[in-house]
């Protein structure tokens, strides 16, 4: 077949070359239409090969090629080759398509990473596969079952800009080579070759295990050389590896550890020979071309093994007896052992010119940067020399400062450093340099690759090493620790330097030769547990017979932290000083974990003193070899910890939300981890299974108990026979199973295959296993991205998912539900609702059977939910359809359903990840409990006092114990209704838990409120009292039975909350009466909502003991007495804007609980503190101002600062929140929005967590707190979070916070200086420290809720926000109105913005009274209010202080006639509110007066209203278009005027505009207008104006 392409191809593209070579045009200006295929059909088994010439750095992606069954004479070309249909395979990246479809998401090699030069081909064999070849290396099937007839497909796509045709015929004959292999070892097995020790050995691990064999000699001879390739390249699946020396006798067999050990001492018994220049023991190695060198032991002279010829040191690699090539090849590779093997001369070492901070030293191994706490660059050195091929260049970090952000960066160059004038920093270099920095590459100082590794060089830690080597290929490669990292660049330049930048906190490091023995065998160990695990553990001594007789017990190695010691014969772990230090107390297992082994310690001892405690996990490290770091945490390889609630690995958060939280633990807990055989990672808290935490871990792992903070002793339980079975299920475990998630009936054990079947929507990725699902280009695609279960439903079964991720882009969210097609004859259409047939799916709140609604309303709305909500279905084995919202059931949503179903998620709009819950299985009548266990969690109540208690009238079956706190039923299933003690005040939680369950009896507990008065009841037993509750009429009742509401026995509502019906052991149920006279019922502390309403006031808590349920305690307490101590406190000003009248007495402020605040020492690297730590300021940059509280902030308290000093220079302000874990080891990064681990954030008008954005509009801006502003955070009794500013609570920002939590400030852009206040501070403007409170002013002393002075006017400072954007705006449009400013009040700070930033500033109510009798206003929220100025003569300090405040509408041309006159009079004008004479009074009619009419006749009216929402209607107030002469923008503008109108001077009637809906929710419309027609009754208080 001719290498050519055809003639047709996409728009784009231009051929030459004969038709060999194609070229994108335009390439910097578009990245598609490239498609060429090739000029004939493809014969079995030829490569159809292409060159890539020439790429660009504009675009993503990269080149695709694969084939297709469409001829290209009659092709229609796509954009794209995905956009192929009718029988096209494309391999795009790593990704195989089918006709656009993803049919394997992992294969081959990445094509976006190749580069100019590398050659791409396709194949199709003769069975039909499709087979990728890379620069002629066969990737391995693609796809099967191709047509014969398939033209080969080229996209020259994205960076490609051009390609050529390099060949098209079958891959070279390998036969032969294989033939020539196979003889070879004939010849070695036949051989009595000194390197047959392991032969059968190594060959039956590798018949049994079929897993890895490591290839020795490679190893030990790259080991000793310390210049070929320190880390070997093994590769799976290839012939035999090759063989340890022959010293013992060929049948000898020894065990792994016994081949450990071996390995060992070899090695150390070659380094000393190596560097006491004496007798060393040579090693052939492997050639080239596979040949094998000989060993021998000739003084380091030369290798022997029969070829006296064999010269040493490798040179030529020592012969065979039976003429193998080996002799002629294998010192390529083979031992260096002549004392001459590597100079001085020859050693790396840095080059004696370097940066202007350097100073080298240890002859010139070790470089360091001076003034590092001044100076942060200059640090740049270079290696003296190039590097060779394949050779490693290493270094170890010997110091850091904490001080900078930034770290060492390290990478290679082309320049001589003899010729380089050296940069502040190698990335200045814009030519011939490629340097790690962080996690990503910089080639030229650009980034080229962002995540290279999941290590990040900025975070590594002194003794860490870094190390980079060139391949032979080209191939530039990293390693961190002695492992490698991949490929960072390909066809690096043949003579590169190594270079080094001493950068930010990177001070000195040290050039490592590896010859130190400690350090080649910690390397060596390392690369022995990544190749074969089970290697890597210790013996003491040299063994060639195993013990059967060694203990297998569990222990703790001796090896620990630094503060830490192992007594007990090495069961129990502690840190004798723990009040004095918090980290240094990591201890590890002396032997890895058995797959399925259990390792479980218990906490003996406790502190108080530190934040944090116990963390637990496992590792790949050798505790024998590692050099224990502070905190595990801090060890960035072969690590995985539980800490707090979470998982990390390698230092990296992989699970925020995961089981208990350890940092909650006391003494006695106890805590356990285990590596099940699948490599699933799985957490036990109090022998209960957090579910798994990782995958992949590999086998022969420590376990690792780190005792941190609190925890100070630890033992280790030996005895796992009170564990429960471990679980089997593989399913989604972060998800934690919240109070009230259905579970199965066998709990955590229970198994649970489903997963998402394979087939899916277009833009749909299954990852995970097939437990998460994915919608790919989620910003750019909203839709076409339906998933399906992989099998049927089965009766009862829930399929719970948990939404993991969304995005504010689109409308519409998730769609969930069920149908009947079978996945492989779907054809996924847009969205599942276009289905027509055998589906039913809910879609926000509405029921769709086939596309069509068939109900709408259903209890629950999918559009409504966010991120880390479930969403659950099932159905029932009577075809009923129940979708269950976080664990509640949400009731029947649709019945008759087929008994086959799959569920479908529709991954639409916002939603955008998703993954099946550990709760997904079968379903029973139990509610999953809580794994809290009361010995890790105590319940306390959340108000102080005194615990409830049940009163001692009740029902005959019930027996009360502990002092009327726990009551049973001794018989039968009835006749258990118990009461409170007392009558529960408003807001007052009765809450038990429940003790004990009776399975053989349907039906549950039953609570809710009774007008019945126990004491009325005659003496117990009560047998005239009713057996159940739901038969208790003589009273008024409201209860919960199961998820129906009751009002005496009658059904109010159902499906509410979660059913009682499904609690059992553990679970606590509460019920309040709130202060708006509702019934919340509790279960497990989250209220479930309002259950009933018009609740009587004097009412009991009222409990039927009935059914399955025995037995309950209380675990609440009374409210106490002064309520008012327990409220939130908040700031009294004299300066708000608006006030409520109120003639209640003034409530005292509250104390605030006695816990001192400062901020923590570790912090922004840009804040300074001061003032014992109350005052913290930024002093450089506009970030890196992040703040924390040395102390965790209690519940009800407030934590409340100030802001000191504003930037204008900057933009943006502060943000403002709390951490859920603790901060002393926090890296903070250079803004709060980068913290992603149990944050929650306030910042502008939003509330974000852990990054992602759960409210909007809430609050002020921040951006628009002005200096002197007092902001304050609050988390309540039910672990909701609140902002204050200046003392006004904003509302709840966030649920379910942590505890304990740290408040959390980020000094950002304007905000340079807060600091803590510590005792009462009045809010902005307040007139003196001693602020009257609002209840001691007389009425007539309030107006807008101002405290007048002898003048009726504004007081200072009655608008807080001084940079406010939208008064500048609005003042600059009535500067163009020319009014004079003799009628305004000279002081501008008067003026009052009613923007949303400011009047949230103020705390401003939207409704207030004024007057006598006080009558009702609005706030004119929107506007802005420009104070006028009142004339001497008006009595306002007697007489307006009692009148009413009203607003009218007018036009901008009326404005300066009714400022002269100081009151609204009649004009011609068209503002339908301005006065009109008597005789056009008529409904509806407004016109102007008559020409002639006689003014003095005229009775003027004047139309005015108490909102402005009716007054500021544009058909009142019209708008008129200014532009602003700062940003030249066109905006449209309304005025009004705010006035006080006298009490019975006007009349209250209905608006005029014969609107039917309500204009104001606070008016009637029977109400909003307000006529006066008294001459003087009003007068001008204020100009309004509002621009959009």
């Amino acid at each position: 077949m001719a290498a050519e392409l055809h003639p047709r191809s996409g728009k784009l593209i231009g051929l030459s070359n004969s038709n060999r070579t194609a070229q994108r045009n335009q390439p910097v200006q578009e990245f598609n239409h490239g498609l060429v295929l090739s000029r004939e059909p493809l014969r079995d088994r030829d490569v159809f090969t292409v060159r890539i010439d020439k790429k660009v750095n504009s675009w993503s992606g990269s080149i695709e090629i694969g084939v297709t069954a469409l001829d290209p004479a009659a092709l229609d070309f796509p954009s794209s080759a995905t956009g192929l249909k009718g029988g096209s395979w494309i391999v795009s990246g790593c990704s195989v398509l089918k006709d656009g479809r993803s049919v394997l998401e992992e294969y081959g090699r990445d094509l976006d990473q190749l580069g100019e030069g590398d050659r791409v081909g396709i194949q199709r064999n003769s069975r039909g596969e499709l087979h990728l070849w890379v620069n002629g290396q066969d990737c391995g099937t693609a796809a099967s079952g191709l047509p014969p007839r398939l033209w080969a497909v080229v996209d020259l796509y994205g960076k490609c800009t051009q390609v050529t045709v390099v060949s098209c015929e079958p891959p070279p004959d390998i036969e032969e080579d294989q033939e020539e292999d196979e003889e070879e070892r004939e010849e070695e097995v036949a051989s009595p070759s000194p390197a047959a020790l392991m032969t059968e050995p190594c060959r039956d691990h590798e018949d049994r295990t079929g897993t890895l064999v490591l290839s020795t000699v490679p190893v030990i001879a790259t080991a000793m050389n310390g210049s070929a390739e320190e880390v070997p390249e093994v590769t799976r699946g290839h012939s035999r590896p090759d063989k340890f020396p022959n010293n013992f006798e060929p049948e000898t067999v020894l065990t792994e550890h016994q081949l450990f050990d071996v390995f060992n001492n070899a090695i150390v018994s070659l380094y000393r020979s190596e560097d006491e220049g004496g007798e060393d023991l040579g090693l052939g190695g492997r050639g080239p071309d596979s040949s094998r060198g000989g060993t021998g032991s000739n003084n380091g002279a030369r290798g022997t093994g029969g070829n006296e010829n064999g010269s040493g040191g490798g040179a030529e690699g020592g012969g065979n007896t039976n003429n193998s090539p080996s002799g002629n090849a294998g010192g390529t590779s083979g031992l260096t052992v002549a004392p001459s093997g590597m100079t001085t001369n020859d050693a790396l070492l840095f080059h004696e010119k370097c940066g202007t901070l350097i100073k080298l030293s240890n002859n010139n191994k070790t470089a360091e940067r001076r003034r590092p706490l001044d100076e942060f660059n200059n640090g740049v050195v270079m290696t003296n020399r190039p590097l060779r091929h394949n050779e490693m260049f290493e270094i170890r970090i010997d110091k850091l400062v904490d001080k900078w952000s930034g770290s060492i960066e390290i990478g290679v160059t082309t320049h001589n450093p003899n010729n380089l004038d050296y940069p502040a920093t190698m990335t200045n270099l814009r030519s011939g340099t490629i340097m790690m920095s962080g996690c990503g590459i910089l080639t030229n100082g650009k980034g080229t690759r962002r995540e290279y590794c999941e290590f990040s060089l900025d975070e590594l830690q002194e003794g860490d090493h870094i190390g980079l080597m060139r391949k032979a290929s080209g191939a530039l490669h990293f390693y961190i620790n002695g492992i490698d990292q991949g490929v960072a660049a390909n066809q690096t330049p043949g003579v590169v330097y190594g270079v080094v930048d001493l950068y930010g906190m990177a001070v000195k490091v040290t050039i490592v030769h590896n010859h130190n023995h400690s350090d080649r065998l910690r390397r060596n160990n390392a690369i022995m547990r990544a190749l074969s695990p089970d290697v890597g553990r210790p013996r003491p001594a040299l063994s060639l017979t195993p013990d059967p007789e060694a203990p297998d017990r569990l222990l703790f190695h001796p090896n620990c932290g630094q503060k830490a010691a192992i007594i007990g014969d090495g069961r129990t772990a502690l840190r004798p000083h723990a009040t004095d230090d918090f980290n240094h107390g990591v201890v590890l297992s002396n032997r890895p974990l058995h797959s399925n082994e259990v390792f479980q310690v218990r906490i003996d001892k406790m502190v108080d003193k530190w934040a944090g405690s116990i963390e637990i996990g496992v590792t790949t490290h050798n505790p024998a070899y590692l050099q224990l770091p502070s905190t595990m945490t801090n060890l960035r390889s072969g690590t995985w910890m539980m800490t707090g609630n979470g998982v990390m690995h390698n230092g990296t958060t992989i699970l925020d939300e995961y089981g208990h939280n350890l940092d909650r633990l006391k003494a006695g807990d106890t805590v356990g981890v285990v590596r099940k055989e699948d490599g699933s990672l799985h957490f036990f808290v109090n022998g209960v299974p957090q579910g798994p935490a990782a995958w992949n871990v590999p086998p022969s792992v420590y376990a690792v108990v780190d005792l941190y903070g609190q925890a100070a002793q630890a033992t280790i339980m030996d005895d796992m026979a009170d564990l429960p079975p471990l679980p089997d299920d593989s399913s989604e475990g972060p998800t934690a199973m919240s109070p009230g998630s259905p579970c199965s009936i066998t709990g955590a054990s229970a198994t649970s295959d489903l997963r998402f079947h394979q087939l899916h929507g277009t833009n749909a990725v299954i990852t995970n296993g097939g437990r998460t699902a994915l919608r790919q280009n989620c910003r750019s695609e909203f839709n076409d991205a339906i998933v399906i279960s992989n099998r049927c439903l089965r009766d009862g079964e829930l399929f719970e998912i948990v939404i993991q991720k969304m995005v504010d882009r689109w409308s519409g969210s998730i769609e969930a539900g069920v149908t009947a097609i079978r996945p492989e004859e779907l054809e996924f259409p847009n969205t599942m609702t276009d289905i027509d047939y055998d589906t039913w799916m809910l879609s926000g709140t509405a029921i769709m059977q086939d596309g069509n609604t068939m109900r709408n309303n259903y209890g629950c709305d999918l559009d409504s939910l966010s991120t880390g909500s479930r969403i659950g279905m099932m159905r029932t084995a009577s075809g009923d359809l129940h979708y269950y919202i976080n664990g509640v059931d949400q009731g029947v949503a649709c019945t008759g359903l087929p008994p086959e179903v799959y569920a479908v998620i529709d991954l639409y709009g916002q939603c955008v990840q998703v993954s099946i819950t550990s709760s997904s299985g079968p379903l029973d009548n139990s509610l999953c409990t809580s794994n809290i266990t009361e010995k890790s969690f105590p319940i306390h109540s959340p108000v102080a006092g005194v615990a409830h208690r049940l009163h001692n009238k009740h029902g005959k079956n019930v027996v009360l114990l502990g002092d009327g706190c726990q009551a049973v039923r001794v018989g039968g299933y009835a006749h258990g209704i118990v009461f409170s003690a007392k009558e529960l005040k408003a807001d007052e939680l009765f809450e038990v838990k429940i003790n004990e369950v009776d399975e053989q009896w349907s039906g549950s507990l039953r609570i809710g409120l009774t007008t019945l008065q126990p004491p009325d009841l005659p003496s117990c037993p009560l047998s005239g009292l009713s057996p159940s509750l739901t038969q208790l009429r003589s009273k008024v009742t409201w209860l919960l039975a199961g998820s129906e509401v009751r009002r005496n026995g009658v059904l109010q509502r159902q499906n509410y909350g979660c059913s009682l019906d499904r609690l059992t052991v553990g679970n606590r149920v509460g019920v309040k009466r709130c202060s708006d006279d509702t019934m919340h019922i509790f279960i497990d502390g989250e209220d479930m909502g309002p259950a009933a309403t018009a609740v009587a006031k004097n009412v009991y808590a009222v409990l039927d003991l009935y059914g399955k349920v025995t037995a309950v305690s209380i675990v609440s307490s009374t409210l106490v007495e002064d309520t008012e101590s327990v409220k939130a406190p908040s700031l009294s000003s004299d300066s708000c804007s608006e006030g409520e009248e109120d003639t209640t007495p003034c409530e005292s402020e509250p104390a605030l609980v006695p816990m001192a605040m400062a901020f923590l020492e570790n912090h922004g690297k840009n804040i300074q503190l001061s003032n014992q730590n109350l005052t913290a300021a930024r002093v450089s940059s506009y970030n890196q101002g992040l703040l924390v509280t040395a102390q965790a902030l209690p519940r009800q308290q407030l934590f409340q600062f100030q802001i000191d000093r504003l930037n204008s220079s900057w933009t943006s302000s502060l943000s403002l929140g709390v951490i859920g874990h603790t901060p002393d080891r926090l890296n903070f990064p250079s803004t709060a929005c980068c913290l992603k681990r149990s944050v929650w954030l306030l910042q502008r008008d939003s509330v974000f967590h852990n990054s992602l954005k759960i409210c909007e509009n809430y609050g002020p801006n921040l951006d628009t707190c002005p200096e002197g502003t007092v902001l304050g955070l609050l988390v309540d009794a039910n672990g909701c979070l609140h902002l204050y500013v200046n003392g006004m609570d904003q509302g709840v920002a966030a649920q379910d916070i942590p505890s304990p939590c740290y408040p959390l400030i980020d000094l950002y852009g304007q905000c340079e200086q807060v600091t803590i206040v510590t005792n009462h501070v009045p809010a902005v403007g307040a007139e003196s420290s001693e602020a009257r409170c609002q209840g001691d002013m007389e009425k007539a002393d309030m107006v807008d809720g101002i405290k007048e002075s002898v003048c009726w006017t504004p007081p200072p400072e009655v608008n807080p926000n001084k940079t406010c954007e939208y008064q500048a705006l609005c003042s600059r449009f009535k500067d163009l109105l020319t009014l004079p400013d003799g009628y305004f009040n000279e002081d501008a700070k008067y003026n009052l913005c009613y923007c949303e930033s400011c009047h949230k500033l103020r705390g401003d109510e939207a409704y207030y009274k004024r007057g006598e009798p006080p009558r009702d206003y609005a706030l004119p929220f929107g506007w802005c209010r420009f104070a006028l100025r009142i004339k001497p003569h008006c009595e306002v300090s007697n007489t307006f202080k009692k009148w009413h405040i009203a607003y009218h509408g007018t036009n901008v041309g009326s404005l300066r006639r009714t400022l002269d006159h100081s009151q609204i009079l009649p004009a011609e004008s068209s503002s339908i509110f301005s006065a009109s004479p008597v005789k056009a009074e008529g409904h509806g009619s407004y016109g102007e007066p008559e020409e002639n009419s006689a003014p003095e006749r005229e009775i003027p009216r004047v139309r005015l209203s108490p909102t402005m929402r009716y007054s500021g209607l544009e058909v009142f107030a019209p708008k008129v278009q200014f532009r602003d002469p700062r940003s030249l923008r066109c905006h449209h503008a309304q005025v009004g005027f705010q006035v006080c109108v006298r009490p019975g001077s006007y009349k209250v009637g209905p608006q005029s505009l014969g609107a039917s809906e309500s204009l104001d929710p606070r008016f009637s419309n029977t109400e909003i207008e307000w006529i006066t027609k008294e001459k003087g009754g009003t007068l001008l208080y204020g100009l309004l104006i509002r621009v959009e």
